[in-house]
């Protein structure tokens, strides 16, 4: 049975802090921010607490290429049934190196990739990347034709805003495909 590793902890203490404990990853530590007044004991405490929400939130993100397969297959039937027989994708996974666009799509070979950048982002966002690389196994262009296929998420255009905001804030340049 293979044992998980506790992650380095940094545990920094602030005497503006009055009573909320948060951490966060940076790399492979994990840094705990608490109130300087806590004991000892206090702080090994929250440390485990925290270590265990921080466990929590990082299993409920995680997504798996399986996942992302059966999300497709959601989405193709309540938005694409009409063009079901066209949107079959041979693969659909989660990629590292898509690092100028969200997601790709090979309409010859039916593959869909999805950058793993939007791997956290909320599921909308992750359904309208999706929906729009699966829209291309349809329509490969992006003409008017497609991106009616792609309004037919309810979502569309507030993701394209999210996705446009979070291209400013990182002063990424990312695309559409």
């Amino acid at each position: 049975m293979a044992r998980t590793r506790k992650p380095v902890v940094e545990v920094r203490r602030s005497q503006r802090r009055r009573r909320t404990v948060s951490a966060y990853r940076d790399g492979e530590r994990v840094v705990v921010l608490i109130p300087d007044r806590f004991s000892r004991a206090e702080e090994t405490e929250w440390v485990e607490r925290m270590l265990a929400r921080l466990a929590a939130r990082e299993e409920r993100i995680r997504r798996t290429d399986d996942e992302l397969l059966a999300r497709a297959r959601r989405l193709t039937a309540r938005y694409l049934a009409d063009q079901a027989h066209q949107v079959t994708p041979a693969s659909v996974r989660w990629v590292t190196n898509q690092n100028g666009r969200w997601g790709s799509c090979t309409p010859d070979d039916g593959t869909i990739r999805i950058s793993h950048r939007i791997q956290e982002m909320p599921d909308w966002v992750i359904d309208y990347v999706l929906l729009h690389e699966l829209a291309h196994l349809v329509v490969p262009s992006h003409s008017q034709r497609f991106w009616d296929l792609v309004a037919r998420y309810p979502k569309s255009e507030r993701a394209r805003g999210y996705l446009e905001g979070i291209s400013a804030a990182t002063g990424l340049v990312l695309g559409d495909d």
